[in-house]
């Protein structure tokens, strides 16, 4: 039996086709080098230099006046005037209140008859003492009567005095029925009202100054005891005299605008808590910070030298916990490195371990890239958060 013999058109018909896929075939090899080549990732960089940086603590505090006094009467008697408006600032030696006058007045009077009176005696007494000094050198009189006369007027002399001491003490208590303000500051409630009968032991108002204002805060003995070791072996600087700056964050989070500084710390610790006790000045001259009030202070203790600090969007961290950064290295590649950080400033943390000075660190970018990737890095703006241009290095 014999098969037909295919014509030629009929074998360039079959042949075309399976030169085309041959041809894509080979087509698709050659280009999937080019495929894989990607071009570098552009990521955003800050390089890392070391710099002087605060360590800063914040503990718990409490507002309180830098004076104060409760208003008391010196005299006993009725009150018949209050002065002042509750809760209002007064001077020092305003009036605050008034005392029922009249016996005092009656006093001031008595005492300056007996004044008078010991006056009229002590000039009869000096003129018996001169005429018995005449009589004495002449004597036409005895010594013993000389002697009598100037005892006499030495008598009326210290009656005398005694009666003016009398006088006064009469005027100072007449004065006393004005209460006065010891101080200057902001005056509390009115304690007592018109028509009560007060005495020297009775509280009728409390005065505070509240600008500026004590913060009193505490912190463990242990974490000072560490500072000051730190401080000793050269690893920290120590702030200069009165250069320890103390600022207040208010209980809702929000700083206050004035900082203040560190006046001392006792020098005890408490057997209870195991806490130092500390105190700040700090101005308050708009009147938001109030006694009692519970505030954070952050209070610089010293200044580590040669930090090294990285945006807290550069750090991650991997499934055991550890913290880690991208670093663009000198051939332009990502590499992955453990850090170990510190405590964290603003919105930086401070990295004790894993990085020296000319680092470049990834801030923006690092989720798209892989270690040992190439990358074209550009520098990062901190204020704006964007790059500023390239910081690639050949």
């Amino acid at each position: 039996m014999k098969f037909p013999v295919p014509s030629p058109r009929l074998f360039a018909a079959l042949a075309l086709p399976a030169l085309l896929l041959l041809a894509a075939c080979g087509e698709s090899e050659t280009s999937a080098p080019a495929a894989r080549a990607m071009p570098p990732m552009p990521v955003s960089v800050v390089e890392v230099k070391p710099e002087p940086l605060p360590i800063t603590n914040e503990l718990p505090g409490r507002i309180a006046p830098t004076r104060i006094a409760e208003v008391r009467p010196r005299v006993a008697g009725i009150v018949v005037e209050r002065v002042f408006e509750q809760g209002s600032m007064v001077k020092e030696g305003d009036v605050l209140y008034r005392i029922d006058p009249a016996q005092f007045r009656v006093q001031v009077e008595s005492a300056e008859a007996t004044l008078q009176r010991a006056q009229a005696v002590q000039v009869q007494a000096r003129q018996q003492a001169d005429r018995q000094k005449t009589l004495v050198e002449r004597n036409a009189t005895s010594a013993q009567q000389h002697e009598n006369a100037v005892a006499a007027l030495a008598q009326a002399n210290a009656d005398v005095a005694a009666a003016q001491a009398g006088l006064a003490a009469a005027r100072l208590n007449l004065e006393y029925t004005e209460v006065k303000a010891p101080i200057a500051g902001r005056i509390g409630r009115a304690l007592i009202t018109e028509g009560a009968l007060v005495t020297s032991a009775e509280n009728l108002a409390t005065i505070q100054q509240l600008d500026p204002v004590y913060v009193d805060f505490t912190q463990s003995s242990s974490q000072l005891l560490r500072l000051r070791r730190a401080l000793e072996a050269g690893e920290l600087d120590s702030p200069a005299p009165g250069e320890a700056r103390v600022r207040i964050r208010m209980d809702d989070g929000s700083e206050y605008g004035h900082p203040g500084r560190l006046l001392f710390s006792e020098a005890t610790v408490d057997p209870t808590t195991g806490q130092v006790t500390m105190r700040a000045e700090v101005p308050n001259p708009t009147g938001d910070l109030l006694p009692g009030l519970y505030v954070r202070v952050l209070i610089e203790q010293g200044i580590e030298p040669s930090a090294i600090a990285v945006p807290q969007q550069a750090v991650q961290r991997n499934a055991g916990g550890a913290s880690q950064v991208y670093v663009v290295n000198a051939q332009n590649a990502a590499e992955l490195r453990t850090v170990r950080v510190g405590r964290a400033i603003g919105t930086r943390f401070v990295i004790q371990e894993g990085l020296q000075n000319g680092d470049r660190v990834i801030v923006e970018g690092f989720q798209k890239v892989r270690p040992g990737a190439p990358v074209n890095a550009a520098q990062w703006d901190e204020k704006n958060g964007a790059t500023t241009g390239s910081a690639s290095r050949g």
